[in-house]
């Protein structure tokens, strides 16, 4: 897509005649009369470099480029003056301005000095995107069958432009799977634009989607830009799509497939190429058989789906997830911790209902409550509830693996009133943890009555 270039001049001839020769060189020339209209420009488009005349009426240049570099930092700003000298041209400078020209400014100059703006721009961005990947984690980490087999399906679809849905319970790390695309894809110079649907309350999630124009509704005081739009050329991730209400759905649906799409109170159509992934911690085919979820919509994401297993089924990589978050919080400056083979074993017994989430969340209690440098099999059954160092336990989780013949092996030295009470226990805590910790939409898909499942985590000391 074309770069946009904004000139700022209250000359008519001089914004027609810069214009022209931005045009000749494929860029896309945006003009204004005054500083004025330029921020009011600025709230809407996504300009890439500003040129920007000194002496103008109400606001001069020199009033104006203190105002753009701080709402926009990292916009590259030229200042053009036919009055311009050494001490007006150091002085910009100071003030963050990125070149000066003489008017009348001459086809190349103009033409040099936006190509290293862009080019500065670019390897600032680049930076920071470098930076940012050095603190978040991109990888998934693991050597179980079931991690290598996701990160080789990333691998496989991260290059292309096929959209993804990615699948698993709460804490299974669906954020990091979309990051793993991302930084393995053609956008990865560009940031990912990232929303959350179930934190932005309905009456504000298409003015988050698609932005706004003043005025659209009470509080809307300035223009706003929505994900889409900053998505432009890049990725957007919609995390938790499940939640999403049925009328945005409906509005999505629409974007999704003509790529189009109007502000909040806006009529000017915005058209943008932006690649999706979406994610979910909900079983999408039953929300579509409740009415609650598009079948269209979940189709036209579902192009390429990647489901990440839970903990309890991938604890072959239990050891490295631990030495990889002890790693995390000794640079947080925690201390080093040793684990000692009965503290690896006591949590392999842990059903984890909170996934790698909770893993890191004990990790981190641990490393703040335990002083010791060494970790033992009887302060992790302590910290994480206490009864786990032994079988005979009735606290001890029975659901360990997926095979209904080690469950009984595992439990053959526990009574049966033990075991039935350990059962329901993990029973419960994995559907709570389905559930965000709702008891009502947890009675409600047990089919129980909420006053007989709150007795039920009571009495088995889950709350």
């Amino acid at each position: 897509m074309a770069k946009k270039i904004l000139i700022i001049d209250d000359e008519e001839t001089i914004r027609e005649s810069v214009a022209g020769i931005l045009s000749d060189e494929g860029f896309e020339p945006l003009s204004v009369a005054s500083a004025k209209d330029a921020f009011h420009l600025l709230e809407t488009e996504a300009v890439h470099v500003v040129l920007l005349d000194i002496w103008m009426p109400e606001m001069d240049g020199m009033a104006a480029l203190p105002k753009i570099k701080e709402l926009y930092p990292n916009l590259p700003v030229i200042m053009i003056s036919g009055h311009g000298n050494i001490e007006t041209a150091v002085h910009a400078t100071k003030m963050g301005a990125f070149d000066f020209i003489e008017k009348p400014p001459s086809y190349d100059k103009i033409i040099l000095a936006i190509t290293n703006a862009l080019q500065f721009s670019q390897l600032a961005r680049e930076n920071e995107i470098l930076r940012a990947q050095q603190v978040h984690r991109s990888e998934l980490t693991g050597i179980s069958p079931a991690i290598t087999a996701i990160r080789e399906q990333i691998l496989r679809v991260a290059p292309t432009t096929a959209w993804v849905l990615i699948r698993g319970e709460h804490g299974t790390g669906k954020e990091l799977a979309a990051q793993m695309v991302h930084n393995h894809s053609a956008a990865k110079d560009k940031p990912m634009i990232e929303m959350n649907c179930a934190a932005i309350p309905e009456e504000l999630i298409e003015s988050e989607l698609f932005g706004h124009e003043k005025g659209a509704f009470t509080g809307a005081t300035t223009s706003k830009r929505g994900k889409f739009d900053l998505a432009d050329g890049s990725i957007l991730f919609l995390d938790e799509i499940g939640d999403m209400s049925l009328k945005t759905q409906a509005k999505v649906l629409r974007i999704l497939q003509e790529q189009k799409f109007e502000r909040v109170g806006g009529s000017k159509t915005i058209s943008v190429d932006v690649r999706v992934i979406a994610a979910t911690n909900k079983d999408l085919e039953a929300e579509i058989e409740a009415g609650t979820f598009r079948a269209d919509l979940f189709y036209r994401l579902n192009v390429v789906p990647i489901t990440l297993p839970p903990l309890r089924e991938r604890l072959e990589d239990l050891p490295l997830l631990v030495e990889d978050l002890m790693n995390d919080f000794q640079r947080k400056g925690f201390g080093k911790k040793k684990f000692l083979p009965g503290a690896l074993h006591a949590m392999k017994r842990h059903s984890w209902p909170g996934n790698v989430r909770e893993l890191r969340n004990f990790l981190e209690r641990l490393s703040i409550m335990c002083p010791d440098e060494e970790i033992s099999g009887e302060q992790v059954s302590q910290i994480l509830g206490g009864g786990m160092a032994g079988r005979n336990s009735a606290h001890a989780p029975l659901i360990e693996s997926t095979s209904l013949a080690d469950n009984i092996a595992l439990a053959a030295d526990v009574n049966f009133k033990d075991a039935k009470k350990q059962f329901e226990a993990d029973f419960l805590k994995v559907k709570l943890a389905e559930n965000d910790g709702n008891i009502s939409k947890t009675a409600e898909q047990l089919g129980m009555e909420r006053s007989h499942l709150h007795k039920r985590i009571k009495a088995l000391g889950l709350e």
